[in-house]
C-alpha cells in the first residue's frame, strides 16, 4: 500500500508518516515483509507498506492508503 507526499516537504512527510505506519503495524501485530520510503522526485515521495494479502484490506480500511500495488518477491 501506497500513500504519495508531494511538496518541497515530501521526503520529511513521508519518512514521519512511515514512522506512524510502523507503529501501526507493531500495535496491530501485523508482520509485514517491507516498510519504505521512495523519493520519486524532488516533489514526491512515497511511503509504502508491503504485507500478506490476509492483511491487505484490513490496513486498507484502516489506514486509507493512496493507491495499492501488488507486491512481489
Amino acid at each position: 500500500m501506497i500513500w504519495d507526499f508531494r511538496g518541497p516537504a515530501a521526503k520529511k512527510t513521508a519518512e514521519h508518516h512511515l514512522i506512524h505506519l510502523q507503529e501501526y503495524l507493531a500495535l496491530e501485530k501485523i508482520p509485514f515483509i517491507v516498510t519504505d520510503i521512495e523519493s520519486l522526485s524532488e516533489f514526491h515521495t512515497i511511503a509504502y507498506i508491503a504485507v500478506e494479502e490476509v492483511y491487505m484490506k484490513k490496513i486498507r480500511d484502516e489506514l486509507k492508503p493512496h493507491r495499492g500495488q501488488l507486491y512481489t518477491l
